[in-house]
């Protein structure tokens, strides 16, 4: 009996620790952010940005992120964050907001919005292995930077269940070489654990103190890897 009860409170353990419901809810139609789709589009047209960039596509951390050019400087970047974009609405888009620049590089914010809403955290993992699913079939061996989830004021309750996502796709990018996880967590902790005064009002998105520290981690990651994909050789 003693052995049964270490099993069972191993497998509690190995569970998400923030994943209270063992069912995702349905996934929000992609469309809501159909203006901004069109809005990428029209600048596009307007200012061809070309190919061979390194693409941040995510949410409105990367939507947000309005220093990126100066911040990446050396490295070609386009900014195609939106709204408050889940991995699904990554995935349903992929083919429009991703793959038309022929990118050097991906650099991939999401998942936060997922789990904060209810999706589970295998499935929010799930989704995004989908997405280098749909990454590997179109663009190849193009290399993909995944930012951690990120702690912060509003959400502190829900950085258990963050830090198990965080894990796995670590250990995804553990076993690929197209994908490197980029952790940004211990520099956004204080010496209390507890998310740094780094953020906004609403305790959720950053300000540029906290931008800074996503730029030094970012660059680093990106400077200890051989940018290079099957269209944008070295």
């Amino acid at each position: 009996m003693h052995r049964i009860l270490i099993l069972l409170a191993g497998l509690m353990l190995a569970a998400p620790l923030s994943a209270v419901a063992q069912t995702s809810p349905a996934l929000p139609d992609p469309a809501r952010f159909a203006a901004e789709f069109t809005a990428f589009e029209t600048q596009d047209q307007a200012n061809p940005p070309g190919d061979c960039r390194i693409v941040f596509v995510g949410s409105s951390t990367i939507r947000f992120w309005s220093s990126l050019d100066a911040d990446m400087t050396g490295f070609s970047v386009l900014n195609r964050g939106f709204g408050g974009a889940r991995i699904s609405d990554i995935n349903a888009v992929f083919a429009r907001v991703v793959v038309p620049y022929h990118p050097r590089a991906i650099v991939f914010y999401a998942g936060e919005n997922d789990f904060a809403a209810g999706r589970t955290a295998p499935d929010v993992v799930a989704d995004f292995a989908r997405f280098m699913e749909l990454k590997t079939r179109t663009l190849g061996s193009t290399p993909v930077f995944f930012i951690s989830l990120k702690p912060s004021r509003l959400r502190e309750a829900q950085m258990p269940g963050q830090a198990w996502i965080n894990a796995r796709i670590r250990a995804m990018a553990a076993g690929r070489r197209d994908l490197t996880y980029v952790d940004v967590v211990p520099s956004m902790l204080g010496p209390d654990r507890r998310p740094m005064d780094i953020f906004r009002a609403d305790g959720l998105h950053m300000t540029p103190a906290g931008y800074a520290i996503w730029t030094s981690i970012v660059r680093r990651a990106l400077h200890g890897r051989r940018l290079a994909s099957p269209t944008c050789p070295a």
